[in-house]
């Protein structure tokens, strides 16, 4: 359905995400659904500073509430995905240098 819609939708790749991010707000999703989307986001020129101005958009739609639990989601989202890639630098510094303390 995500690779559907990216497809079918007739908007630039970060008006798309910024969408994508109003929505998952509004429904109150769990923080796993904002992963997908914010993998996605990355590869755009997305800022921090966009999501943050979608979610003051939407908030007097959807609720003070449904905003700051998303911007939370976000931010606990972006952090398990920076830890995620340094750890995984810091595992591949250690397997180079590994592999040249064998040579």
């Amino acid at each position: 359905m995500t690779a559907a819609s990216v497809v079918r939708a007739n908007l630039s790749p970060e008006v798309l995400m910024l969408v994508r991010l109003a929505a998952l707000a509004a429904v109150d999703a769990p923080a796993s659904s904002y992963v997908l989307n914010i993998a996605a986001a990355a590869d755009t020129e997305l800022t921090l500073e966009d999501a943050q101005s979608v979610l003051v958009a939407v908030a007097p739609i959807i609720g003070g509430p449904k905003a700051m639990s998303a911007g939370e989601k976000i931010t606990t989202t972006l952090g398990l995905m920076i830890a995620t890639a340094v750890q995984a630098e810091l595992e591949a510094e250690a397997q180079a240098g590994g592999a040249a303390d064998d040579t």
